[in-house]
């Protein structure tokens, strides 16, 4: 199976425990394909239950990247998946593959889709200046110089917002331009044609039947044990972004004596629920979506069809 537009990008997001794991191997297997995780919790190494990591079973033969890339006591962020995605694509393409990226953390495909802001880094030593001025003069008074400097973000922005107020001002001090002009600025945007699919079930009920029985099997398989071997080390605590990853946080609780074990079952269900929900949330409006049901048999069958139309570059909508 061959694409219309060569080279171009697959894309497969949808939902906690929707099936993208499966397809995207399915896919990559007709098209000479190599998967891109797209996946806030799969890049940590020792969190394989929780997160549904593709065993080594079902990665055989298909190069797969971005798993097990950090250590639970690391961070990572949008823009260096950004950076690290983009890489990947034009090595993949350049072997003459097609680059699958699959996944539900939206914020990083919507970095790596639409690009980075350009807006500066804080700095700290403009922060504390503010911040005296804030102190000395007022939030009034800030605001109206914000408002002065760049009314589109004053306007946008409540008068008795101290954080957001300081922040315009910092860029608009660090940059000499407005923030409301560099926020439409953005860079590193993907530049190769998009064919992007979305799948979940047509019924929520359904989606929420699979995520209880994915917690039970992952109970089942050894999360617990998993969890346990994270909590003995001495570096690891519960605001690191890996330790709250969904499920995780439930069962460090558990492990703490915060929570029984039923209450870890009920909740980490729940988050997952609430995670599910606000991947959903975001796709509803993401432009240019296939949609497949989960529980549809031809779904392969849809990705070619849709694989022989032309696409288009990703664009972004307001």
């Amino acid at each position: 199976m061959k694409l219309n537009t060569c080279p171009a990008v697959i894309c497969i997001y949808g939902p906690t425990a929707a099936g993208k794991t499966a397809l995207s191997i399915e896919l990559a297997k007709q098209l000479d394909g190599e998967i891109i995780s797209v996946d806030s919790a799969l890049i940590y190494r020792g969190m394989d239950i929780g997160t549904a990591k593709p065993s080594l079973a079902e990665r055989q033969g298909i190069p797969h990247h971005l798993l097990d890339i950090c250590d639970p006591a690391e961070t990572y962020s949008a823009s260096e998946f950004q950076r690290d995605a983009t890489s990947l694509i034009e090595k993949i393409l350049a072997r003459g593959h097609t680059p699958i990226l699959v996944g539900g953390t939206m914020l990083y495909f919507k970095a790596l889709l639409e690009g980075m802001s350009a807006l500066p880094e804080s700095d700290t030593n403009v922060r504390q200046q503010l911040q005296f001025e804030l102190d000395t003069h007022g939030l009034a008074t800030l605001h109206q110089r914000l408002a002065e400097v760049d009314p589109e973000a004053a306007a946008r922005i409540h008068p008795n917002d101290p954080q957001r107020t300081l922040r315009a001002l910092e860029v608009y001090q660090l940059s000499a331009k407005p923030m409301t002009q560099l926020v439409q600025q953005r860079r590193g945007a993907l530049n190769y044609p998009i064919y992007q699919f979305a799948v979940a079930p047509q019924q929520r009920a359904l989606l929420h039947e699979r995520i209880a029985q994915r917690f039970d099997q992952m109970l089942a398989e050894g999360f617990q044990q998993e969890v346990e071997a994270l909590f003995k080390r001495n570096d690891l605590h519960p605001d690191l972004p890996a330790i709250r990853s969904v499920g995780y946080r439930q069962m460090w609780h558990y492990l703490t004596g915060e929570l029984t074990y039923q209450a870890m079952k009920e909740r980490g269900i729940i988050a997952t629920r609430q995670l599910a929900k606000r991947q959903l949330t975001w796709l509803r409006g993401w432009p240019d979506v296939h949609w497949l049901d989960t529980f549809a048999h031809d779904k392969l069958d849809q990705v070619r069809s849709r694989l022989q139309q032309p696409t288009e570059k990703f664009s972004v909508k307001d």
